[in-house]
């Protein structure tokens, strides 16, 4: 054993993370019996208490038929409910300025119909070049609905030529009077930038913008104070750092000012006070809280690992996560300095980065072939975005130290091909 792997775990003694509540893949090669995974920021592990919760509410299903909505053990009702308090606590969020539905961009969808409200003089959209692509078709796509040229529309902030992630100064400078709506990843998916929210969302406002932010790499990896921070609205997927399953229902933030007003919104079955509900009236009667952008009744047997994730997170608390996230990536970075097949583009500034380290890759190959050669030959799992960036996310709740030896261990082995 190394000298280098030997510290790796004495650190994982020390700073243990909560591992064991997880399930691990098993690895499909290297030298070790798990994967050492670091792909979390495309897809979370599964919490061990999601089959068994999950497996409850389906005998529900069984032993009561339709009684299960009201007798239930978890009743389906107000099951959404359940999953309110913690998520608005993950965002930093009053109760009432929080739901958990539908997907990510549909949520984006169903907030860009009231929080985009284009004029002629006022009808530009800002958002980053590098967002994430489903991002960028939404905000094109409201633009042309709104019967405005996208690209005329939609502004795409840039780096300085030579750099690789974007200044605060240099976003806030794109603010002028023209700009409708602010649109920004709380976290770059692809560099791992955190945006600095508060000073945006500010400029935006004195910019008489909207501000939104799309939340997918920042809920669960990083303190968010959405309310405080005036944010307009946000949303968020789950499947990410919040471990929820592949496609897992998302969350969206309203801000309480806009709670009350006359903002344009779709409605459905959901989106009407509980209490009227089934009075079965033609029209509904929204509640003053974000409920009212629900438009069909929630999908139970999609939030119980939802709910299951969300208490997990309201156990551990996010505090305890970002010093351990703030460790854990800083102890790999240290390791990535030693390799030679790529280099960070991830900011060094801890406060402004997540859990994620993203790899530039020299001309030797793409980052495809490389990743697939960590998982075949070594056992890691990372992520790739062609043609050259490797992503690696150390989450807190369950990755080690000894995982970062072996992912820079293994990117200092590999060869070219």
């Amino acid at each position: 054993m190394s000298a280098l792997e030997e510290e790796a775990l004495k650190l994982d003694a020390a700073d243990p993370g909560h591992r064991d509540l997880f399930d691990v893949p098993p690895a499909q090669g290297g030298d070790y019996p798990e994967v050492a995974y670091f792909a979390g920021n495309s897809l979370g592990l599964r919490p061990k208490a999601t089959r068994t919760e999950l497996l409850e509410d389906l005998d529900s299903w069984a032993a009561l038929g339709v009684e299960g909505h009201l007798d239930a053990d978890r009743p389906w009702l107000p099951y959404h409910e359940l999953l309110t308090g913690p998520a608005a606590r993950l965002v930093g969020a009053l109760p009432s300025e929080t739901v958990v539905m539908n997907s990510l961009t549909v949520n984006l969808h169903l907030l860009m119909v009231s929080f985009y409200r284009p004029t002629k003089s006022r009808h530009r959209i800002v958002i980053e070049d590098s967002a994430f692509p489903s991002d960028s078709y939404a905000v094109r796509s409201q633009a042309r609905f709104h019967s405005h040229d996208a690209d005329d529309a939609i502004i795409r902030l840039r780096p300085r030529p030579g750099e690789d992630t974007l200044r605060t100064a240099d976003v806030v400078e794109q603010l002028g009077g023209d700009v409708a709506l602010v649109l920004l990843g709380g976290v770059n998916y692809l560099t791992g930038e955190l945006m600095d929210i508060p000073t945006i969302t500010k400029a935006g406002h004195a910019a008489g913008a909207v501000v939104g932010w799309d939340l997918a790499h920042a809920a669960g990896n990083v303190p968010l104070s959405l309310h405080d921070w005036g944010v307009d609205f946000a949303a968020w997927c789950s499947y990410k750092y919040l471990n929820s399953g592949p496609g897992a229902l998302a969350g969206a933030f309203v801000h309480e000012r806009h709670l009350a007003g006359d903002l344009p919104r779709f409605e459905g079955w959901w989106s009407t006070d509980p209490s009227t509900r089934f009075e079965m009236a033609p029209e509904a009667r929204p509640p003053a809280s974000a409920d009212a952008w629900q438009v069909s009744n929630p999908p139970i047997f999609s939030m119980s690992p939802v709910r299951t994730s969300l208490e997990l997170f309201d156990r551990v608390g996010m505090a305890e996560l970002r010093e351990r996230s703030l460790r854990l990536t800083a102890y790999l970075e240290k390791l990535l300095a030693e390799v030679t097949i790529g280099r960070v583009i991830t900011p060094t500034d801890p406060a402004r980065r997540g859990a994620q380290l993203s790899l530039r890759i020299g001309a030797a190959m793409t980052a495809g072939a490389l990743a697939k050669r960590l998982r075949f030959e070594y056992g890691v799992i990372a992520d790739s975005r062609e043609p050259d960036v490797l992503r690696l996310a150390p989450v807190p709740l369950y990755s080690t130290y000894h995982d970062c030896w072996r992912a820079a261990s293994a990117l200092t082995q590999v060869e070219p091909e």
